[in-house]
């Protein structure tokens, strides 16, 4: 399978694993060795500022800690948008188009002039080797390509049904699939 890095992972209705219920993952690298990834709308109430001082400023909307994923809870991985006509930082590394992952160890400063927004995610999803690949092929995970605005959005808790009603035709109508009403 070729790289799916840069894509979006949205879990399927059928996929019952709480730690992704309607769920959208960015895969910030796809390889033989196995996967990893965000989860883009999991916004907890921490403000950035509060556990990273100094970052808050360079924050996107709505400038919260999101929580990545189940694996590592107490590490944070950065996802950054490029400013446009910037020269490349060494504390940016691109992963798909203007987005990349952050360096935070680089301090806010060495990367003001080199992004627009930032999100910080406690945590991160990953997968051994050929695991993602069962669990895209048994269905779980619908692979669609992510734009620019995804891992930034203003309003993550809108992304799951967004993203599908983008698709249109039968994946716009999963959107609209209920939740489980044990999950309430």
């Amino acid at each position: 399978m070729a790289s799916l890095t840069g894509q979006l992972l949205v879990a399927a209705p059928v996929l019952k694993d709480p730690n992704f219920d309607r769920t959208v993952v960015m895969l910030v690298a796809h390889e033989p060795g196995g996967a990893l990834g965000v989860v883009l709308n999991r916004a907890t109430e921490v403000p950035v500022g509060e556990v990273l001082e100094g970052w808050q400023e360079l924050a996107a909307a709505p400038g919260v800690l999101f929580e990545g994923g189940p694996m590592k809870p107490e590490s944070a991985i950065c996802l950054g948008r490029a400013r446009p006509g910037a020269r490349r930082s060494r504390g940016f590394q691109p992963v798909a188009g203007q987005i990349g992952t952050v360096d935070l160890s680089a301090g806010p400063d060495a990367l003001r002039d080199a992004v627009t927004g930032i999100r910080v995610f406690t945590g991160y999803s990953g997968w051994s080797a050929g695991q993602l690949e069962e669990e895209i092929e048994s269905g779980s995970w619908l692979v669609l390509d992510a734009l620019p605005g995804d891992p930034l959005a203003p309003r993550p808790d809108d992304l799951w049904p967004t993203v599908l009603r983008r698709q249109g035709g039968m994946m716009a109508a999963v959107a609209h699939f209920p939740a489980d009403p044990a999950d309430n």
